[in-house]
């Protein structure tokens, strides 16, 4: 059986001020109607039923996101207690599935991220579920085929090709020969012109109890508090026992904890449009730019102001003068004027917010 975990924990504060602890970046609705973690919902159609389907969020969201997500099981939503990064997210929702399951395939997905067509990615993850069936020890991510020189990815480098049956096509799959740390302009134009090096998606397909076995051997002690928390699923005590146990984990991640390592991690390059929404400049692409390449959502007049992006309401207008190069988002209470050259910063404006305990911004 195939089970889905949707990662919504992140706080995106990168997103800042129009992501906030209790409307995160995944809670909105970026392009379109819909909200980043509906969509990702909806990506499943017809490929994973919603009752084996799991939301894994932030403790303080679990209202909001049952409310958001109806037609899931409230037992489907499970609100972590602490941030504890990648490793512990799935290690938990391994194990809970493969209490359920223990033959279980799980699909991870990060609930943030813009894909389409929906057709392309199920494509890839059905692939990479014949992959697993072929051989239960791989572990399979998607890989994302490079548009520019990006540094503020990861990259995965391929090595030989592998296939799932006989018939396969060539080249839809590869032995991951490393995991790259996000380079710098030159390693990342390298990678592009060499070829042979994608995005790391975050996205994944493997067996729970493969992924279980390997988080084990690379960090026995994260895995003792896990199983703890597994074995009390059923009872009376198990808020408190998973409040105990999941914040006396060490978070890191799950490349670093098992893919940089693991010797059977499989590539998928893949063929959707992906966007991973990571930051302000990471939008350009969803909307249209203006005579002097403004992006421009909701209101706006300018007058001698270029290649700027400006976030704000129908209800509030913003005017530039003379401004470039520039992010300028106005929300009710906060407002972010900030040059792109400069965006990562802006992890910085909310770090000193929080020192401020200024906790209506945050």
């Amino acid at each position: 059986m195939v089970y889905a975990v949707i990662m919504a924990g992140g706080s995106g504060t990168r997103f800042w001020p129009a992501s906030r602890k209790q409307s995160p970046k995944q809670l909105l609705s970026i392009a379109g109607q819909q909200t980043l973690l509906e969509a990702a919902v909806e990506r499943l159609n017809n490929l994973v039923a919603r009752t084996d389907t799991l939301v894994v969020t932030n403790h303080s969201l679990v209202a909001t996101v049952r409310e958001l997500l109806p037609d899931l099981p409230p037992t489907a939503i499970l609100g972590e207690p602490a941030k504890r990064d990648t490793t512990a997210c799935i290690a938990l929702a391994a194990g809970l599935l493969d209490k359920r399951d223990p033959d279980a395939t799980m699909l991870v997905m990060p609930a943030d991220h813009l894909i389409k067509p929906i057709e392309e990615f199920q494509h890839a993850v059905k692939l990479g579920i014949e992959l697993v069936n072929a051989d239960p020890s791989r572990l399979v991510t998607l890989g994302i085929k490079p548009s520019y020189a990006a540094e503020s990815f990861g990259y995965i480098r391929q090595g030989n090709s592998v296939s799932a049956a006989e018939n396969q096509e060539d080249d839809t799959a590869f032995e991951v020969h490393e995991f790259c740390e996000k380079p710098d302009q030159t390693t990342a134009q390298r990678y592009l012109d060499h070829g042979g090096y994608y995005w790391n998606s975050g996205i994944f397909v493997w067996r729970t109890a493969t992924i279980l076995k390997a988080i084990a051997e690379k960090d026995p002690a994260l895995m003792e508090h896990i199983n703890v928390i597994c074995n009390a699923a059923e009872s009376s005590e198990f808020e408190e026992i998973f409040q105990r146990e999941f914040s006396a984990i060490k978070g890191r991640s799950i490349d670093y904890t098992v893919l940089e390592t693991h010797d059977n991690v499989v590539v998928i390059p893949t063929t959707f449009e992906w966007n991973d929404v990571g930051s302000w400049q990471s939008i350009q692409s969803l909307f249209p730019v203006d005579e002097n390449n403004n992006t421009i959502i909701a209101k706006h007049v300018a007058v001698k102001s270029t290649n700027n992006i400006v976030w704000t309401s129908e209800e509030h207008l913003v005017a530039t003068v003379g401004i470039h190069n520039c992010i300028i988002v106005h929300t009710a209470n906060a407002t972010l004027i900030a040059n792109k050259d400069d965006e990562e910063s802006v992890r910085e404006v909310v770090t000193m917010i929080e020192s401020l305990g200024w906790e209506s911004f945050l």
